[in-house]
């Protein structure tokens, strides 16, 4: 419970600093996610995102973390909390095409192995913001890496 509410409290004061900013240096983003994150099956998983975009000039460059929870349906739960480098490939608008390395860890509940955690997470995920508008986003995604296979998802979010 302590630890959901200091998320919560980092969380809302991100997001109070970035409505302070002028510029939309910021996203926030929630999607879906079939991945390979369970021993059998497939797994269906639900992703946070946030992002900021480094503010060096002509820098298509942005830092942020996901945290995401994937479940098989059957008797696997893994959640990963990753730190996120994220390179867009055009330019200096910070959408379109873009490369992003993934390091943290994950924690997996299996039925009979209760929160094992997983020191390592490593992956490499690549995509296209897609921008709805000067405010809102969609992004279609795919990943690979370890301790997961492969995912596939969409995410939509706001920029602010």
């Amino acid at each position: 419970m302590k630890k959901m509410f200091f998320v919560s409290i980092l969380i809302i004061a991100a997001c109070l600093c970035a409505f302070a900013q002028d510029e939309k240096n910021m996203a926030a983003g929630l999607g879906a996610e079939n991945n390979m994150n369970a021993r059998k099956m497939f797994a269906g998983g639900l992703v946070l995102s946030f992002d900021y975009n480094l503010p060096v000039s002509a820098t298509p460059l942005a830092v942020g973390f996901a945290v995401s929870g994937s479940n098989n349906f059957n008797d696997t739960t893994v959640m990963e909390f990753a730190a996120l480098f994220r390179w867009y490939f055009p330019g200096k608008e910070h959408q379109g095409w873009f490369a992003q390395a993934e390091a943290g860890y994950s924690l997996i509940s299996e039925e009979g192995n209760n929160n094992l955690p997983l020191p390592v997470l490593a992956g490499l995920r690549t995509g296209y913001r897609l921008p709805l508008g000067s405010s809102f986003f969609v992004e279609p995604c795919a990943r690979f890496g370890y301790s997961f296979f492969f995912g596939v998802g969409v995410t939509s979010g706001m920029r602010f």
